[in-house]
């Protein structure tokens, strides 16, 4: 049987390699800085032998660059994004090379804190964001009025919202208002839209954990790299 040949557009061959988003990627090919045996090619969808072909960006050979993950515990007033047309600060402003690409794993909001995972890893991005595999995140809550137990045992089971009921949780009271739940979703604002179905509001949102790995002693606005233990308890 003939093997099959390893084939993908330019653009994910670009993104894949690490050094940029698809979007990035399809930006830069428009702009004639992606060459493909020697001839500038300016089609992002065109299909590439990898075995084959030569690539190169801006004049060099394309290769993969290093994996890098990275722990960041993002303060609360922070985007999880590159840039902000407004000037509000960003996630990237905390990290010390914000000129080497990364993006988030999933997002937290303006007004979230916690853990954020960084990488240029697409299939390990893949793989923590994709609610086919279930990778836990647990999140302490401090609700706006005191949950009874039959309210938390709601959230345990499941909570009707707009876009369908949510996946069973873990959840467990810390003190009269707090509490901390684990869900293996990631709906926009899932955790703060299931406190408001139970007629209640989100006072301080904090992701404590993804996965097996905790806040720990991070300190707040800080990174660290992922330990290689870390990295496969995540896949």
């Amino acid at each position: 049987m003939q093997r099959k040949r390893p084939i993908k557009t330019l653009e994910r061959v670009l993104s894949k390699a690490g050094i940029g988003s698809r979007t990035e990627a399809r930006k830069w090919i428009a702009e004639g800085r992606v060459r493909v045996n020697g001839h500038v090619i300016t089609n992002p969808d065109e299909w590439i032998d990898l075995e084959r072909d030569r690539v190169a960006f801006d004049g060099k050979p394309l290769r993969k660059t290093e994996r890098t993950y990275l722990l960041l515990y993002k303060p609360k007033g922070y985007l999880t994004t590159y840039s902000d047309p407004q000037g509000r600060p960003t996630i990237y402003d905390l990290l010390p090379d914000r000129d080497r690409y990364l993006f988030p794993v999933g997002r937290l909001d303006l007004e979230t804190s916690g853990l954020l995972i960084l990488t240029n890893d697409t299939a390990f991005a893949e793989r923590l964001t994709n609610p086919d595999f279930k990778v836990p995140k647990t999140y302490l809550v401090k609700a706006s009025k005191v949950l009874t137990d039959d309210q938390l045992e709601r959230l345990r089971q499941g909570v009707g919202l707009r876009d369908g009921m949510t996946r069973p949780a873990i959840v467990n009271r810390v003190a009269a208002n707090k509490f901390e739940i684990t869900i293996t979703e990631g709906r926009n604002r899932q955790v703060r839209r299931m406190v408001e179905a139970l007629d209640a509001k989100v006072l301080k949102l904090v992701r404590v954990a993804i996965g097996p790995i905790r806040i720990g002693n991070l300190q707040i606005g800080k990174a660290r790299k992922l330990a290689a233990a870390e990295i496969k308890s995540l896949m």
